[in-house]
């Protein structure tokens, strides 16, 4: 299995909110090289301003233009969004330890932290070069992706899924439904926030919970396309359970 990631994302410096706090990216990454899954880690590259574009409007992606920290780290995380797609579409599952994450950001505005949307991006350019032509999303933050659905709603062969529901048990029993219900996608990928976990905001999902949804997510990859599956990191702000739960996706999600 394929990570994504550049020391750069260590770099707290480019905002001031939660997903910028200092440690945050080490403590995603601390799971991995502990007698886990074995992974390899590539390094990112910032998306071009035509990659960018295909999710936003000009006048957002000048507004953030301005501010010289948050472009710069804004374009890598997009950057190594469009990456992991690119690996997965090769048939190597990947997952992106990328920030600002961004799936609260629409075409014109962003919140939550957020700034391009990743994922959206990742998923518009393969659909540019004619990789694909529709693709599924799960999200599994804490917060609905309402960016990621407002760039995608002109997509109709792309869908937005977060699950909701009162109990761990639920919740996995709805992403297995969903997920088991999809006739035909060329490629699947993970909004994976990690802030539904039961020490933080979302207080619902433990660790072996995350490492079921990357298995059912594999699993579906598998019999849908190919297995070509990628995620990227989204919330997350536990930081001392955040590198275990980060390696239990990853060892559901891995071949």
């Amino acid at each position: 299995m394929t990570v994504v990631y550049d020391t750069r994302f260590s770099d707290s410096a480019y905002a001031d909110d939660n997903a910028s706090v200092s440690g945050r990216m080490e403590a995603a990454m601390s799971g991995f090289g502990k007698g886990g899954v074995p992974v390899k880690i590539i390094g990112a590259h910032p998306a071009v301003l035509e990659e960018i574009l295909l999710a936003h409007e000009k006048a957002y992606a000048a507004s953030i233009t301005e501010n010289t920290a948050l472009f710069s780290m804004a374009a890598l995380a997009a950057g190594g969004a469009i990456l992991a797609a690119e690996c997965a579409y090769k048939g190597e599952p990947t997952f992106a330890c990328i920030r600002p994450p961004g799936h609260h950001a629409s075409r014109e505005s962003a919140w939550g932290h957020c700034t391009f949307n990743n994922l959206a991006i990742a998923l518009l350019t393969l659909r540019e070069r004619k990789c694909i032509e529709n693709a599924f999303v799960l999200d599994i933050d804490a917060h609905t992706g309402d960016g990621t659905r407002t760039i995608l709603k002109g997509w109709t062969e792309a869908e937005v899924f977060n699950p909701y529901a009162d109990s761990a048990k639920e919740y996995l029993a709805l992403v297995e439904q969903r997920l088991s219900e999809i006739q035909k996608t060329d490629i699947l990928a993970v909004s994976a926030g990690f802030d539904a976990y039961i020490h933080d905001v979302g207080h619902k999902l433990d660790t072996d919970d995350y490492e079921k949804i990357g298995a059912l997510v594999k699993n579906a990859s598998r019999r849908l396309c190919k297995g070509r599956r990628f995620a990227v990191l989204e919330g997350g702000y536990f930081l001392p359970d955040l590198g275990k739960n980060v390696s239990a996706f990853c060892r559901g999600f891995s071949n």
